[in-house]
Formats: structure tokens, C-alpha cells, sequence
């Protein structure tokens, strides 16, 4: 599963799914997923707050190709914070819609008197809470996790999750979970930086 769809997954650990932070935080925090899928595939890079191309050629994943599409268009755009907020206005329907064709959510509409809202149930509550579980499994072993379970986790700090994750850590996890996000490299540790700022700035608009 790439990463924003079990970032995806880890917010919506809900039976209804319902997401457990608001929707900037979401927002940014899937935005970062998806770009971190084409930095970790070699198409996109980060460096000193800006991305840059690295290979136009079309990823397999068709989401993954209509960001990178995007941000080939758009070239002229390279600041990272502008593509965060960008991403993140649609980036939840889009992760939700793929993970809806892959057949591990359902999405569900409710119209209401002004507008009609959208959610993601779980086809299976299991496959809903494994992400989560699967990260903690990871940090209590004594293997180093991959570079992009690595990146999840620091997605999940970067946008507030740590304590859903962490709920029943012992302390060596709670400690090599620390130790993750200086690790990362460059490009990563930048992408998870700047989304932390971002959902920073979002809280202090309101």
C-alpha cells in the first residue's frame, strides 16, 4: 500500500470514517504522501524548500501520474510549501477515490440542505486498522523500518497522529520513533519539515 493511502487509513481509523484531524491537517498531510511517492520513485526531489523534476515519464499508480502531470505543467511553481496547500484542497477525495478502486473503502454521499458531504467507510475494519498497527509492530522490533515506513512516520508526527500510533508503545518504540525523522534523507526530511510548518501555520489562522 503506498504511503498516502495508509496515511490515508491511519486518519480514518473510524468505523464510520469520520477523520481524526481537521481537514487542513488532512489535507497537507496526504499532499505530503503523495509527493513523497514520487520522491521515493525518483521523479521529484526537494531541495532548500523548492521541488524540482527529476523524471517526466508517467508512474504506473494513475494518481501518482496526475501529480506529477501537474507539477510538470506547472514548473514555474517550485516552491514546496505552495504545491502542499495546492495538493492538499482535493488530495483527500483522490486518495479516498483510489483506495475506493482498490476495494478497501466505499465511498458514501450525504446530502444535506446546502451541500452534500463525502466519506470513506472501511470495507473491512481490519484492513482499516492495520496500517497503524503495522507501524508499531515495526518500531518494536529491533530491524531499522524502510526509508517510506520511516516517512509515514513522519507524516504522522508532521500532522499530530503520533499518540494514535503510539497508544501503546513501550518506551524503546516511543524512542526509536524519535530517531526516525532525523534519519530520513534529505529530500524527505524537508517534505516532512515543511508539512509540519504548514499544519503549524494552519492552527494559528484557526
Amino acid at each position: 500500500m503506498r504511503i498516502a493511502d495508509e496515511f490515508f487509513l491511519i486518519v480514518h481509523d473510524d468505523s464510520r470514517g469520520r477523520p481524526r484531524l481537521n481537514p487542513t491537517a488532512t489535507g497537507l498531510g496526504l499532499a505530503a504522501g503523495l509527493l513523497g511517492e514520487l520522491v521515493l520513485t525518483g521523479r521529484v526531489t526537494v531541495s532548500d524548500g523548492r521541488l524540482s523534476v527529476l523524471d517526466r515519464r508517467p508512474p504506473a499508480d494513475a494518481l501518482a501520474g496526475t501529480v506529477l502531470a501537474q507539477l510538470v505543467g506547472e514548473s514555474r511553481h517550485r516552491l514546496l510549501r505552495t504545491w502542499l496547500v495546492f495538493l492538499a484542497r482535493t488530495a483527500a477525495d483522490a486518495v479516498g477515490e483510489r483506495l475506493s478502486r482498490a476495494g478497501v473503502v466505499r465511498r458514501q454521499e450525504r446530502r444535506g440542505v446546502l451541500r452534500a458531504s463525502v466519506s470513506y467507510v472501511a470495507v473491512d475494519r481490519n484492513a482499516l486498522a492495520w496500517p497503524g498497527a503495522r507501524l508499531l509492530a515495526l518500531l518494536e522490533r529491533p530491524d531499522p523500518p524502510t526509508v517510506p515506513d520511516a516517512l509515514l512516520c513522519g507524516l504522522v508526527a508532521a500532522t499530530g497522529l503520533t499518540r494514535v500510533v503510539l497508544w501503546d508503545a513501550d518506551p524503546r518504540a516511543r524512542r526509536r520513533f524519535g530517531m526516525l525523522r532525523p534519519a530520513l534523507p534529505r529530500a524527505l526530511r524537508e517534505l516532512v519539515g515543511h508539512t509540519e510548518a504548514a499544519v503549524g501555520a494552519a492552527v494559528l489562522r484557526g
